[in-house]
């Protein structure tokens, strides 16, 4: 056996990252497969359990899966067709039910981040040998690349959405729009599994840094530093804050309206279908459109209002009359047609309270303290910049909730997305600029001490009194014009004490016998340093705060400041 074939020749650097890479590549490759395909699966149980109930189905259990196929695009966004109409003429379907959308966003963000941390715990178990506990909590627990782990969720999750694509359009009532297919699917993937794995890796700051970095240099300083990074973040939860305000105001408004419109809506259940397994197909309809008229609510609240067919506006001013609606339970919530009344005004208190939302939130965290707070512009940009974000969220979320239900007059249904973005900045800028600078104004007057040294004042008048005239009129005095010296008094927490004169020079003493060793004294007490003497040896003093005198002293110096101030 010669030297060569004794020792094993190394790897190819290579191949030796393609070694390490593929088991990583491969298995973020099953978890996006294993995503859509639980999404699919999800759809098709409940599509085959309301066709097995169902005493008269149209069709047989191959028409049940295409439709659970077209259903599952439909929540990642993309518009299907429906091929079975009266006139012949395909209608199209684009109003993506909000609550479907949260499965595939959880199941692919949910795959991208076990591909990054379940290839860690691999990696922990293989070279630390199998009994550590140690460790694996780093970054250096975290095998799979964060790119790796990203492409392969993607591609295996778009492999499987394209074979639903394919079969869902192969046949069945519902079919998918091919241009709106190829855009929200991919899109839906690539978003949540990039969260996936930025969460996975801790939040870094690089991704975010390396999309500034495509910005011009001027708009880029903005956003790039610690304390621009610092605003960024308050802007970013505080425009969460306005959203969840204002999408929960929605939902109030459409539960206040239901509870008013009760008889019509529970008369269009019962109008709808017939039979046990068609109302309880209704009422999950109605379950899984319920953030879409939360949606449709704040968008009434804010103005714009909501269309239900081309030219009839829904809004709190007035509302025009909408086409022939099919009896359906939330569009028995729709207010009534004509010009609004106080009742449909009282809905603008939705966006005032989502403003002021987004002003004490940034004015909590712009601080009122004189030094390290923001100041008054910072805080109007912060706020100006939330109210951006809160649009850019809630016109997101109504471009989702609307869409095409047909042709013709049902060729637009829903609110118009740019139009509630635009009414959203305006409400929050508008309503969130005062109530910050005002909330930072009272907080900011608060940290200056202003009530605490009044209060102290008081305090002192009350031990100080002694009955007369004179005393009285000093009394007032003191307490407008002694307010920096008792926030002196009080930040240093003890009171001011006469001079303590020159410490007479001693000659230095004879050298003694020692002694014998005595015995060890209790400790004393700690004292308080009053101030350092000429000769550089401080004096160290018991507090006299509670003392006659030492009263006396301090109600003597607070008439003649006020006497000065006079």
């Amino acid at each position: 056996m010669i030297q060569m074939t004794a020792r094993r020749l190394p790897l190819s650097p290579l191949l030796t990252r393609m070694r390490d890479r593929t088991p990583g590549l491969a298995a973020s490759l099953l978890g996006g497969a294993l995503a859509a395909g639980l999404g699919l699966g999800s759809f098709a149980v409940l599509v085959m359990v309301l066709w097995i109930s169902s005493p008269y189905p149209d069709s047989g259990p191959g028409g049940a899966l295409h439709v659970a196929a077209a259903l599952w695009l439909l929540a990642h966004g993309a518009e299907l067709v429906r091929v079975d109409t009266l006139s012949g003429v395909p209608a199209p379907v684009g109003v993506t039910p909000l609550l479907l959308l949260a499965l595939p966003v959880w199941l692919v963000r949910r795959a991208a981040r076990d591909a990054v941390e379940g290839g860690g715990d691999r990696r922990d178990r293989g070279e630390d040998g199998g009994g550590g506990g140690g460790g694996g909590g780093g970054e250096g627990a975290l095998f799979v690349s964060g790119r790796t782990a990203w492409v392969g969720v993607v591609v295996g999750y778009l492999g499987v959405g394209a074979g639903a694509a394919f079969y869902a359009g192969a046949g069945g009532a519902l079919r998918p729009s091919w241009v709106w297919t190829a855009v929200c699917v991919p899109v839906v993937a690539v978003l949540a599994a990039g969260a996936g794995v930025w969460s996975a890796h801790g939040r870094p700051h690089g991704p975010v840094d390396s999309v500034l970095f495509v910005l011009p240099r001027e708009v880029r300083r903005l956003f790039l530093g610690a304390e621009e990074r610092e605003r960024l973040g308050v802007a970013g939860r505080a425009a969460g804050v306005g959203a969840a305000v204002l999408v929960g105001g929605g939902a109030l408004l459409v539960a206040v309206s239901s509870v008013w419109h009760a008889g019509a809506a529970r008369e269009a259940f019962l109008q709808l279908t017939e039979g046990w397994s068609g109302r309880f197909a209704v009422l999950l309809l109605c379950v899984a459109l319920v953030p879409n008229a939360a949606v449709w609510g704040a968008a009434y609240a804010l103005g714009p209002g909501y269309v239900l067919g081309a030219g009839h506006v829904v809004a709190p001013l007035s509302s025009d009359p909408a086409p022939l609606l099919p009896p359906f339970p939330l569009l028995a919530a729709v207010p009534e047609v004509g010009v609004g009344t106080w009742w449909n005004w009282a809905a603008g208190l939705v966006p005032v309270v989502g403003g002021a939302a987004v002003g004490v939130f940034v004015a909590r965290a712009a601080g009122g303290s004189v030094g390290g707070g923001w100041s008054r512009g910072r805080t109007v940009g912060v706020v100006v910049l939330a109210g951006v974000g809160c649009g850019v969220l809630l016109g997101g979320l109504a471009g989702v909730a609307g869409g095409p239900l047909g042709g013709a007059a049902l060729a637009r249904f829903g609110p118009v997305w740019w139009q509630v973005g635009g009414a959203v900045v305006l409400w929050v800028v508008g309503v969130g600029v005062p109530v910050a600078v005002g909330v930072r104004g009272w907080r900011g007057r608060r940290e200056w001490g202003v009530w605490g040294a009044w209060r102290g004042v008081r305090v002192w008048k009350g031990r100080g009194r002694r009955g007369g005239v004179a005393e009285a009129e000093v009394e007032v005095q003191v307490e407008v014009q002694v307010e920096v010296e008792v926030l002196e008094s009080e930040l240093y927490d003890f009171s001011p004490v006469e001079s303590v004169g020159l410490v007479a020079s001693v000659a230095p003493a004879a050298p003694v016998e020692p002694v014998a060793p005595v015995a060890p004294v209790e400790p004393v007490e700690t004292v308080m340093p009053v101030g350092a003497v000429e000769t550089g040896v401080a004096e160290l003093v018991e507090p006299v705060w509670h003392e006659d005198a030492a009263r006396e002293a301090r109600w003597a110096a607070l008439r003649e400041a006020g006497e000065d101030g006079a």
